[in-house]
């Protein structure tokens, strides 16, 4: 269904305040075929929405059997498909892929975009089919710990030479180009409430992903939990949008983003579609 006019809000850009709305987004399951994804992201931008973010798995639910497309191989054909629109994961599980890797796919994405790349990063699930299946992994403080390490690497890379030897990473070497966002596309963390450390790890970097389980957060569940965040300036706060709640209450309440999204179920295609079509 449309939703209503957004409000405004304070977001910035690399440390330059900007006045803007609340930022809208959809985010696409890649679990259906590759050209109905990049069709839908397309369909996304001409509807007006502001971002396209990607879910990042391997198998996701094995007894789902679903068909899980890459989604820096869907973003690299989004980005030339599209002119506006930010681009990035939410989230990738930096525990699951080498820091450096994940730094060159997103150096190349912000290049194919024209500096339009963001990265969500997060310790990932399901433990089961998407790390241990594999022989990843498969413990959540464990994964933490990686993921903390990663992004240390993953900010020195797309900045700069690296030289870092750490308990998971040891790294002598400098990536080639740079992105084309300076000082580099901005990260933001996963954090799942009522959980404090991953939002403590969030408040470290350019914004935050608050996740309440199954279920979108309400308004008033989100400013419970970003209550007493000292966040830096233009800190995000990218929210799941739950269906009939007016954005002026997400802003009120501290997001500056909202992700309009579908679990993959049913005819969840279809409906994601009609909801994209309606525009934010």
């Amino acid at each position: 269904m449309p939703r209503e006019a957004r409000p405004g809000g304070v977001t910035t850009c690399h440390g330059t305040d900007v006045r803007l709305p609340v930022r809208t987004a959809v985010s696409l399951p890649p679990f259906t075929d590759a050209a109905t994804l990049v069709a839908m992201a397309v369909q996304a931008e001409r509807a007006g929405w502001d971002g396209v973010f990607l879910w990042d798995h391997v198998v996701f639910q094995r007894r789902s059997r679903l068909d899980v497309h890459d989604p820096w191989v869907l973003l690299g054909a989004v980005a030339q498909a599209t002119e506006r629109v930010r681009l990035g994961t939410l989230v990738t599980p930096l525990a699951r892929r080498r820091p450096w890797m994940v730094a060159k796919h997103l150096a190349t994405l912000d290049h194919l975009s024209g500096g339009r790349a963001v990265l969500g990063v997060g310790i990932g699930e399901p433990s089961d089919d998407d790390f241990a299946a594999f022989g990843e992994p498969s413990d959540q403080r464990h994964r933490a710990g990686m993921l903390d390490e990663a992004l240390t690497v993953l900010d020195g890379l797309l900045c700069g030479a690296v030289v870092h030897e750490g308990e998971h990473y040891r790294i002598d070497s400098e990536l080639l180009p740079r992105p084309v966002q300076r000082p580099r596309p901005p990260i933001w963390v996963a954090a799942v409430a009522p959980h404090r450390r991953p939002l403590a790890r969030a408040v470290r970097w350019d914004g935050v992903v608050p996740l309440a389980g199954f279920e979108p957060p309400t308004p008033d569940r989100l400013a419970g939990y970003l209550a007493g965040v000292e966040a830096p300036p233009g800190w995000e706060v990218v929210a799941t949008w739950a269906p009939g709640v007016p954005a002026a209450e997400y802003s009120g309440a501290g997001a500056t983003w909202l992700v309009e999204g579908c679990w993959p179920e049913g005819d969840w295609v279809a409906e994601l579609r009609r909801r994209i079509a309606a525009g934010p």
